[in-house]
């Protein structure tokens, strides 16, 4: 089996899958990744199905090896990765050397970086799932972050299948690594529109059930003024500082089931955005839902970045989710060509 050693362990390394469905009502959390985009993308581009379990790096990444000829690919955040001291290209396959050191640094862009291995990471699956859920302390390795000393199972190539032309390359060549030609830009990573006129990043967002029941003063400061994000935020959700909204006029509210993208609002008027590691349920108002097509981009936004929110009809947020799920397949299609021409 080939294993992944890790050298040096980043900031916050988890593995994570598409998630973990079917559980919600026993209050077991979804989980996976947070930018689902770059998760799929580095699975096709190294010819993996969507839901292969994949190395999320927040901020800082780790220093690792493997113990076996690998074909890798990097999504997501720049961390200025390396192999052996050579750039370690993004968004394509790469094919490294067994006990090659790829090196991930501090994050030049975005916040969170993802590592893919072909055929994916071979950690015991709990509730149908590898993904990490670091609260419940269950999935991934051992339900935790990655430590220095680990060594992660990843599966290898099957007896008998025929290697791939990069696999070739890379034992005629003499090199320890060797990469994918580049996908054509149309099938590239996908990044929501980030102009908001005054630096913040525009999130599209539904307005949620509850959206009536705030004044037209309280949505109108919602939608008006620039939100930033606080330090306070994590995997289970995103805290906004801003003018707090108004209590909305609502009778005592029994909890709710929620989803990735919920904008909820406390009692003290600042909202929090739920995320990847989210409740199953909650008991604050709901005034709006992220467009799926734009978690993305908040799910690779820093502490401290300023955020606008711009209503959109349920209709248009589909749209713009079914523009997503075309260019995932364009992803997938140009990755499988690359990967049997090479």
């Amino acid at each position: 089996m080939n294993l992944m050693h890790i050298d040096r362990a980043g900031m916050y390394c988890t593995l994570q899958d598409l998630g973990r469905y079917g559980f919600q009502q026993y209050g077991v959390p979804v989980n996976g990744p947070m930018d689902e985009w770059a998760h799929r993308a580095a699975n096709a581009l190294v010819g993996n199905a969507e839901d292969a379990a994949v190395l999320e790096c927040a901020l800082t990444g780790p220093a690792l090896h493997f113990s076996q000829d690998t074909l890798v690919a990097l999504t997501g955040a720049d961390m200025r990765a390396t192999v052996d001291g050579r750039a370690l290209p993004r968004q394509r396959a790469v094919m490294v050397r067994r006990q090659a050191k790829i090196e991930l640094q501090g994050a030049a862009c975005g916040t969170r970086a993802y590592l893919a291995v072909r055929g994916g990471f071979a950690t015991e699956a709990v509730m149908g799932s590898r993904s990490t859920y670091v609260r419940g302390r269950f999935g991934g390795m051992e339900g935790r972050p990655l430590q220095r000393g680990d060594r992660v199972p990843a599966f290898s190539r099957e007896r008998g299948t025929p290697p791939l032309a990069l696999e070739r390359t890379l034992v005629s060549s003499g090199l320890n690594v060797v990469a994918a030609a580049a996908l054509p830009e149309a099938a590239g990573h996908w990044v929501p529109p980030l102009d908001a006129g005054d630096g913040a990043l525009t999130l599209r967002c539904i307005p949620g059930p509850h959206w009536q029941a705030f004044s037209e003063a309280a949505r109108a400061s919602f939608t008006g003024q620039a939100w930033r994000i606080t330090p306070q935020s994590d995997r289970m959700g995103y805290r906004l500082d801003g003018a707090p909204l108004d209590k909305p006029d609502l009778p005592d509210m029994i909890s709710e089931a929620t989803c990735f993208g919920t904008v909820q609002v406390p009692a003290g008027g600042h909202p929090i955005v739920l995320m990847a590691d989210r409740q199953s349920a909650g008991g604050y108002p709901k005034i709006a839902y992220v467009a799926a097509a734009d978690l993305p981009l908040l799910a690779q936004a820093e502490p401290g970045t300023a955020v606008r929110f711009v209503p959109l009809a349920q209709a248009q947020a589909e749209k713009l989710w079914l523009q997503c799920e075309d260019r995932v397949q364009a992803l997938r299609d140009a990755a499988q060509r690359a990967l049997a021409s090479n």
